[in-house]
């Protein structure tokens, strides 16, 4: 008797699981792109050009 309810109940859980039918694949999104602007190379350069030009400043006097 108890095998017959375990399976009752098994059988009402799995027609529940399946009553929804297959549920549509979601949508495949394609990853941004993200474009960046660079800096210009010589940002870079001039900061330690002014110290060099004023340690030599400095030096020369």
């Amino acid at each position: 008797m108890k095998k017959l309810a375990l399976a009752a109940a098994m059988s009402v859980a799995a027609t529940s699981a399946f009553a929804g039918g297959m549920a549509e694949p979601a949508p495949v999104m394609e990853p941004a792109v993200v474009v960046e602007e660079t800096q210009s190379s010589s940002g870079g350069i001039v900061v330690p050009l002014l110290l060099l030009a004023v340690v030599a400043a400095v030096v020369a006097d």
